[in-house]
């Protein structure tokens, strides 16, 4: 899969395990892991990535005696989600259109 695709895919991946509620980097890798193998490294660097771009806020908090950082979604977050579902509309209509010979030989 082209890098550039799978970026944006796994932006919108973190965007959305966070969307309904705060999280943490393990939680984050748990949840998405039924739908997408993604590493500890990879993570930190998508979270970064949608921190500078105010889709998301960050804090610490003290959970079992060590600092945890936490994530939050941010309405900037909430808005490239919606985006990426306009998005998808279109890149189905392509993906109808490159396949629609097979779908004719079906």
């Amino acid at each position: 899969m082209d890098i550039q695709l799978k970026r944006g895919l796994l932006d919108v991946c973190v965007l959305a395990a966070i969307k309904s509620e705060d999280s943490y980097g393990y939680k984050i890798i748990k949840d998405l892991k039924p739908y997408t193998e993604l590493s500890e490294s990879t993570l930190y660097t998508i979270l970064k990535r949608l921190e500078t771009a105010n889709m998301l806020t960050v804090w610490s908090a003290e959970h079992d005696g060590r600092l945890r950082k936490y994530y939050r979604i941010t309405p900037g977050g909430m808005h490239r989600i919606d985006e990426f579902k306009d998005d998808w509309k279109e890149i189905e209509k392509i993906y109808q259109f490159v396949t629609r010979e097979e779908h004719v030989n079906e």
